[in-house]
C-alpha cells in the first residue's frame, strides 16, 4: 500500500478479524491445588467437567475478513444488530486489543468513547483524569492545559472535578469522557452508543460538537448508534455490518432503510412464539455478570400474548440474570420508534418508586400496562439495569421488535397507524356548535 493511499484516508482496515474463546464460566477454576485434589477424589467427573470445559471453550469470531477505508473529514456511521462486531471493530481501532488476523492502518491521533469512562482511571480525580487522557493522546500539558477550562465547561462536572471519578453518575462520567475525547483535538474521533446514557440536553451538546469537529475542524469521526436520525444527522456515508463482516457500505439513507428492513424481519421471526421479544443465548450469562435474558409480552394473568393491539391490556415481562446482590436496583426499557425516537418510557426508579432487589441468579419482573397506547407499526424495545449511584449494570438499545396490531379503537374504519402518529389517545371534543362525544 503506498503512502500517498494512506494519506488519503485517516483509516485502511484489510481483512481484519478477531477470534474468542467463548464459553468459559469465570471463577471455577480454583487453582492447581483444587483439580489436584479433585482428579484424586473422583477421576471420572474431573475429566468429566474438563471435557466439558472443552467443549464450551470454543472458539468464535466477533469479526471476519473485515475491509474498509475512512476518509480524511469523513463522518462515517457504522451500524448493525446487537452482535454483528461493531464494538469489536472501534475496540480493535482505538488498539484496547489486539487483531487476530488482517491489518489496521491510521494516519493520526485517535480518541476514543467507547464505555462510560473508558481510559479512565477509577481512584483518580475528574481533574487528573483529563491530564491523563491528555498524556496518553500523546498531547503536552501546556495543551492540555490551555483546552482545560473549556473541558471543564462542556461536561458541567466543576463543583466535583477533584472527586475520583468512581463516585460520578453514570451522566457525570460520559459528561466528562466526551468532553475529554472531542476537546483534545483528536485527528480521529471514535464514538460508541454510550452518548444514548445521557439525557436529552446532553445529547444535543454532543450532537453539536460532533458536527463542529466535522464540518468546521474537519476532523474524521467514526460513529455506532442504534439511532438512525442520529446516523442521517451526521454521517455522510455508512457501514452496515452482519454477524462479524460488511454486508455493505453506501450512502445514509439506503444503508439505514436496509437496515432497519432486515431489523423488522428478524426480530419478528420468533422461534419461541410471538410473545418472545428477545432471548438471550444460552450460555450468555457466563460471560456477564449482568444480562438481560429474555423479554416477553404477557397478559393479566401472566400467560403468554402473543399478540397485542392498540389500547390492549398488556405486562412487559422482564427476565434477567445478576451474578451479584444489591438491596436496591431499579430496572428501565424504552419504546422506541425504528429510527430511535422514545415514545414511552418505564421505570422502577425514579418514576414508580419501586426498589428491586438483585438477587444472585435469574429473576423476573413484570410491567402492566392497562391500555397500550401505540399505534400500530414495529417498535423497538430498549433496557438495562441500574443501581443507586452506580453507572447502568447493562443496558442494550435493541433488545428486540415489538409489533403493534391494527384495531380500529374510535370505530372510523382507520385503525391508527404509525403513518398518522405514533401514539392514540382516548379524547373528547366541545364545542358551541355540537354536543360533546366521547370518542373510544
Amino acid at each position: 500500500m503506498t503512502n500517498t493511499y494512506l494519506s488519503d484516508n485517516a483509516i485502511v482496515v484489510e481483512k481484519l478479524g478477531k477470534r474468542y474463546s467463548i464459553g468459559r464460566r469465570r471463577g471455577t477454576d480454583d487453582g492447581m491445588r483444587h483439580a489436584i485434589e479433585q482428579a484424586v477424589r473422583s477421576p471420572l467427573s474431573w475429566f468429566r467437567q474438563r471435557r466439558e470445559e472443552k467443549q464450551r471453550g470454543k472458539e468464535f469470531w466477533a469479526l471476519r475478513d473485515v475491509s474498509f477505508s475512512i476518509k480524511s473529514g469523513e463522518v462515517v456511521g457504522i451500524i448493525g444488530r446487537n452482535g454483528a462486531g461493531k464494538s469489536t471493530l472501534l475496540k480493535l481501532l482505538s488498539r484496547i486489543t489486539e487483531p487476530t488476523e488482517g491489518r489496521i492502518r491510521i494516519s493520526g491521533r485517535i480518541a476514543s468513547l467507547l464505555e462510560v469512562g473508558t481510559g479512565f482511571h477509577q481512584e483518580l480525580t475528574g481533574r487528573e483524569n483529563i491530564f491523563l487522557n491528555g498524556a496518553i493522546l500523546g498531547m503536552s500539558r501546556t495543551e492540555i492545559i490551555r483546552k482545560f477550562d473549556e473541558i471543564v465547561a462542556f461536561s458541567e462536572v466543576e463543583e466535583f472535578l477533584d472527586t475520583p471519578v468512581k463516585r460520578y453518575s453514570s451522566g457525570m462520567y460520559v459528561r466528562l469522557a466526551f468532553a475529554v475525547a472531542a476537546h483534545l483535538d483528536p485527528e480521529i474521533l471514535i464514538v460508541d452508543e454510550v452518548l444514548a446514557v445521557g439525557d436529552a440536553g446532553f445529547q444535543k451538546k454532543c450532537m453539536g460538537k460532533i458536527n463542529d469537529i466535522a464540518a468546521n475542524q474537519k476532523r474524521t469521526v467514526v460513529f455506532v448508534s442504534h439511532s438512525m436520525s442520529a446516523i442521517r444527522s451526521l454521517c455522510s456515508r455508512v457501514v452496515l455490518m452482519e454477524h462479524g463482516r460488511v454486508v455493505s457500505t453506501g450512502d445514509v439513507d439506503s444503508m439505514t432503510s436496509r437496515y432497519l428492513e432486515a431489523t423488522v424481519r428478524s426480530c419478528t421471526d420468533h422461534s419461541e412464539g410471538a410473545h418472545v421479544i428477545f432471548k438471550a443465548p444460552i450460555d450468555a450469562e457466563n460471560e456477564r455478570d449482568f444480562l438481560l435474558t429474555k423479554f416477553e409480552l404477557v397478559d393479566v394473568r401472566g400467560e403468554p400474548k402473543p399478540k397485542v393491539s392498540t389500547w390492549d391490556a398488556v405486562a412487559f415481562r422482564i427476565h434477567f440474570y445478576s451474578r451479584h446482590q444489591f438491596q436496591s436496583g431499579a430496572v428501565e426499557f424504552q419504546v422506541r420508534t425504528l429510527d430511535g425516537v422514545p415514545v414511552l418510557r418505564f421505570s422502577t426508579q425514579p418514576d414508580c418508586k419501586i426498589d428491586i432487589r438483585f438477587d444472585s441468579g435469574h429473576q423476573w419482573i413484570d410491567c402492566m400496562v392497562a391500555e397500550l397506547p401505540l399505534a400500530a407499526g414495529h417498535y423497538v424495545i430498549a433496557g438495562g439495569l441500574t443501581v443507586p449511584d452506580v453507572k447502568y449494570l447493562c443496558w442494550s438499545n435493541e433488545i428486540g421488535i415489538l409489533e403493534v396490531h391494527p384495531k380500529d379503537v374510535f370505530s372510523s374504519g382507520l385503525p391508527p397507524s404509525t403513518g398518522r402518529a405514533l401514539v392514540a389517545s382516548k379524547n373528547v371534543w366541545k364545542s358551541n356548535n355540537i354536543a360533546s362525544r366521547k370518542l373510544g
